[in-house]
């Protein structure tokens, strides 16, 4: 086992929240976990407590085979949608940094539109 460094991805969405571990290139997945997986109500699968459960259990099983070195990688859903990550990328972010990882750079990689189709809701806008 060597010492070596991986990519955390995190996409953190209003539904739930998925941890993806990789080595450097994002070719080989060392671990993925996401909060549907560590909790039993669908309800749940968004909240802080299951994106450290995920988060938890995906850095230590990296640990396993040999991760000691992490850069974090943070999406939101973008594009038309939320531009801002859900409510489990923080605690996911703490639960990483608890297990002894070394953590590099963290950056948001949430795509952003530059030009794109029409959003939903019609020429008069969504109705409420």
């Amino acid at each position: 086992m060597s010492k070596r460094k991986g990519v955390v991805h995190i996409h953190s969405s209003q539904n739930n929240t998925i941890i993806h571990i990789t080595d450097v290139t994002g070719a080989e997945t060392m671990s993925r976990y996401s909060g549907g997986m560590v909790v039993d109500q669908d309800r749940d699968k968004s909240s802080p407590f299951a994106a450290m459960q995920a988060a938890r259990k995906a850095s230590e099983e990296a640990k396993n085979k040999g991760v000691e070195k992490v850069d974090i990688k943070v999406r939101a859903p973008g594009g038309h949608k939320s531009k801002s990550p859900g409510p489990g990328a923080q605690p996911a972010i703490r639960a990483i940094a608890r297990t002894g990882m070394q953590i590099g750079k963290i950056e948001d990689i949430t795509p952003v539109p530059h030009d794109s189709t029409r959003r939903a809701g019609g020429k008069r806008g969504k109705r409420v």
